[in-house]
């Protein structure tokens, strides 16, 4: 059955975050798994540390085994997660990241890390200007959102889009050759190779040309060249291996191990994305993988690049992910809850744009419950 406990849109004030926190013996985070969720569960998880208070941190998913009791004095939820936190910042109404960050900064205002939250701000589909990098000090600069000082290797694995040399950085060297790399404007010309890379293949959509907005002219600075590749980053690598996302948002030197995971996970997206059989319905395009594929990341990846419709669903065996522009007015965790109670074996939880869930059912009965579901 659905899993119960889908989260208010509007997060508590940061003070009344800070107050619970600072009382309790122990506290439980638990994250989504994507990059704002994480990035909000590493910055509340470091100023709990500089006030020495105990806490774990977990990342949930239907699919996945991980600790979502909330057996604590104080239970976060970070993102959809399918529990009924005593905290819940559900980064709907607000990122998670930057409200967490205010509620860190009323514990400690030395150990509050306004990157890190930057970097969990930066992987939503809110506008890309922020306090925060005023905060920390960073400024924009001409260029691409990538995590790596090899340009190649960046354009090839980033998932905040994708390109026809997506997976393959030997062609997206190949791409780079034209570009004088001592070149004074050398950044905005790599910006408008990418750009006109996903702008204009066959199947390109309307909407390619709004996001990709938000892979060019980023931020400077943090511990990945960007701040963007920084979110890439933890967004793909909590997806891929929890463990290693979690600790690289508490602080530890995970660096290559991470951009390790980032470059598994976008090579495993990327392929998908090529393989998927697709099919459009009103409203609704479906993306069908086998394997053990990244639905969410797919399922995202198609809707901001490729998508005529504006709910794009990815399904692969036991599990099926879904994506919303955000103009649609559709509760997607609403409509996974139903699809799954009517399949009668599953879990699935979500916000009104996006929606995870896992289904032991034939994929063809997931389909139809979920646009009976979307169809009302």
């Amino acid at each position: 059955m659905s899993t119960a406990g889908r989260s208010p849109e509007d997060a508590p004030a940061a003070s009344d975050i800070a107050t619970q926190l600072e009382t309790a013996g122990f506290v439980r985070l638990v994250s989504a798994a994507d990059a704002d969720s994480l990035a909000g569960a590493g910055v509340l998880a470091r100023a709990l540390d500089a006030v020495d208070t105990p806490f774990q941190v977990s990342v949930a998913r239907p699919w996945a085994s991980a600790d979502r009791t909330t057996d604590a004095d104080v239970a976060v939820a970070l993102g959809p997660v399918g529990i009924d936190g005593d905290v819940t910042l559900s980064g709907v109404s607000e990122s998670a990241s930057a409200t967490a960050f205010e509620a860190a900064r009323e514990l400690d205002i030395e150990s509050a890390d306004p990157i890190l939250a930057l970097a969990g701000a930066q992987a939503t589909t809110r506008p890309t200007t922020s306090p925060l990098a005023d905060i920390a000090g960073l400024d924009r600069r001409p260029g691409v959102a990538v995590p790596t000082a090899e340009l190649a290797d960046g354009l090839a694995h980033t998932t905040l889009t994708h390109a026809p040399f997506s997976g393959d950085p030997d062609a997206a060297r190949a791409a780079l050759d034209g570009i004088d790399s001592a070149a004074d404007d050398h950044g905005r010309r790599v910006a408008s190779l990418l750009a006109l890379s996903v702008l204009s293949t066959e199947t390109a959509s309307e909407r390619a040309a709004e996001t990709i907005g938000r892979v060019v002219h980023p931020y400077d600075g943090g511990p990945f060249e960007t701040i963007g590749g920084y979110a890439d980053v933890l967004d793909a690598t909590v997806k891929e291996d929890p463990g290693t996302a979690v600790a690289l948002a508490l602080g530890h030197d995970l660096h290559d191990e991470a951009l390790d995971a980032w470059r598994r996970h976008a090579r495993s997206a990327h392929a998908a994305i090529e393989a998927a059989t697709t099919g459009r319905y009103d409203g609704l395009l479906v993306v069908r993988d086998d394997g053990d594929v990244p639905v969410e990341t797919v399922a995202r990846l198609f809707r901001d690049v490729r998508s005529p419709e504006p709910v794009v669903l990815a399904l692969t065996d036991g599990r099926a992910a879904a994506v919303a522009t955000p103009e649609i007015e559709i509760d997607l965790g609403s409509v996974f809850d139903d699809a799954i109670d009517s399949l009668g074996a599953g879990a699935a939880f979500g916000t009104p744009r996006r929606a995870v869930a896992s289904a032991e059912a034939e994929t063809a009965d997931v389909i139809m419950s979920i646009r009976e579901a979307i169809q009302g």
